[in-house]
């Protein structure tokens, strides 16, 4: 295979790392997961990834169940930094060199983020993991990944989803006779309220003419796939 790009943002949410238990961090899977992002990096992409905290705790369910909002907020980007942490190893245990850059000051576990020092990373051929979200409640992982994506010019979103191959018209899991779409346009998704990923990253990603492509990040080497331009999951955005 050959590399589709040179820099790419890969979106993994927190319960990818849960596997099948729903909560915590299955080594299965995550070395799974660094397995993959290996393959990627081996066709000479430089690779920076964000991860969300949702298998420890989401945010916004914690406050619908009583929690002050903005507590619940900084407690899933905290989740986040977990996550990068046990990722770090899983990668570092593959061979790649990588970084936790965190929006959030945690010093004696990951490095703050500096645009400028993720750039240098990514030049050095290291991995980037960003976590901590944007550093503001309020704000999902998808956002941080369209924020992050367009502030060190990557090419692409590619946003690893468990369990789901692609940008349906409806819930699959709900309607059997959901359709799936190849590809989609900014606009189609966002008045359509589709799936893809929240409406405020969805507009950033308009804003500066990033293509995102959704695609199943279960299947062992699908982001091997998409990484070097196989037509998987559904488009959004692209030409």
């Amino acid at each position: 295979m050959k590399a589709a790009y040179r820099r790419v943002l890969v979106k993994l949410s927190g319960e990818r790392l849960a596997g099948d238990g729903g909560f915590g961090i299955s080594p299965t899977v995550i070395g799974g997961l660094a397995r993959d992002v290996r393959d990627v990096h081996e066709l000479g992409i430089q690779v920076c990834l964000v991860i969300g905290g949702g298998n420890v705790i989401r945010g916004i369910q914690a406050a619908s169940q009583g929690l002050d909002r903005t507590s619940a907020d900084y407690m899933g980007m905290l989740a986040s930094v977990i996550n990068a942490v046990a990722l770090q190893d899983a990668l570092e245990s593959e061979g790649l060199a990588t970084r936790v850059l965190t929006a959030l000051e945690i010093t004696a576990v990951a490095e703050p983020y500096i645009r400028r020092r993720a750039e240098r990373h990514l030049e050095k051929g290291r991995v980037v993991v960003f976590a901590g979200g944007t550093g503001n409640p309020y704000f999902s992982t998808d956002t941080a990944a369209a924020l992050r994506a367009a502030e060190l010019g990557c090419e692409i979103v590619l946003m690893a989803k468990q369990g789901v191959d692609g940008v349906y018209d409806a819930d699959p899991k709900e309607n059997p006779k959901a359709r799936r779409y190849d590809a989609l346009s900014f606009d189609e998704a966002i008045s359509k309220n589709l799936r893809v990923m929240d409406q405020t990253a969805l507009a950033l990603c308009r804003e500066n003419d990033m293509p995102i492509v959704v695609f199943d990040g279960a299947v062992p080497g699908n982001l091997q796939q998409v990484a070097s331009g196989r037509k998987v999951g559904t488009l959004v955005g692209g030409r």
